[in-house]
């Protein structure tokens, strides 16, 4: 009988514990199948709010983000862009990608800092360098505010290196130009080196004449406050003889 007992007892017990199982099982399914179901209706992309975007639009953005087959699915998007790679895009560095509410995206562009570019004849191709000389991006594409630099001897290049400018006082000059440039938002179209290491600039129908190397950020200084004076106007401004003790700028203007 005591037997009997026991073994009743044990079945008791057992049965009590599927129940428990059952219950635990089907609550965790129902749960899991609510989050599902919430994730599937509520978390869905209705808008996409960019920002930090210089070199490409919104939209252009938007589309490249947006290209996954699952980015309709805002959290979806979230956790793909925090813990995977996303798409790699040219000229940018990275996306941030964060959720304002379950149906708004936000992505932060963080683009590559490029503040100049050679044409490379052997690949066909424009080297984007930044502000410290190394290689950033290769591509045939142009980009608007980012100028063109012409004179300088560079045959071949190596993404994330330096230019292999081999005179480092050109570098040194090409790199001196750019940052002040831009530091003084008078990016121009055009920036040239001559023969001697003489830099030229075009704006359009103005050509600004630097001369050589020395006094460079003084001289650009001085050009961020003409140039805007000339609006509208052609011909040649010469800053390339400025110095402390000759302060002379002509402006040589063609009609």
């Amino acid at each position: 009988m005591a037997g009997k007992k026991m073994s009743m007892r044990e079945k008791y017990r057992r049965q009590k514990k599927r129940k428990i199982f059952l219950r635990v099982f089907l609550s965790l399914f129902f749960l899991i199948g609510a989050s599902v179901l919430i994730v599937w209706k509520v978390f869905t992309v209705q808008t996409v709010v960019v920002e930090g975007n210089e070199y490409y639009s919104d939209g252009q953005i938007q589309k490249m983000v947006l290209s996954d087959p699952n980015s309709w699915n805002s959290l979806y998007m979230f956790l793909k862009y925090r813990f995977l790679e996303g798409e790699e895009i040219p000229f940018v560095d990275s996306l941030e990608v964060s959720l304002d509410d379950p149906h708004t995206l936000r992505v932060h562009v963080y683009e590559k800092g490029m503040i100049g570019y050679l044409y490379i004849s052997a690949i066909n191709q424009n080297a984007y360098f930044d502000t410290d000389g190394f290689v950033v991006e290769t591509s045939k594409e142009i980009i608007e505010n980012v100028p063109q630099v012409e004179g300088l001897d560079c045959d071949k290049v190596v993404l994330y290196e330096k230019l292999p400018i081999k005179d480092e006082n050109l570098l040194k000059s090409l790199l001196t130009v750019t940052r002040s440039l831009e530091k003084k938002e008078v990016v121009p179209d055009k920036i040239q080196f001559g023969g001697s290491g003489e830099i030229s600039l075009n704006y359009g129908d103005i050509q600004v004449l630097l001369g050589q190397s020395d006094n460079l950020t003084q001289k650009i200084l001085r050009l961020s406050y003409i140039l805007p004076e000339l609006s509208g106007k052609k011909g040649v401004l010469h800053i390339e003889n400025w110095t402390e003790n000759t302060t002379n700028i002509i402006f040589d203007e063609i009609k």
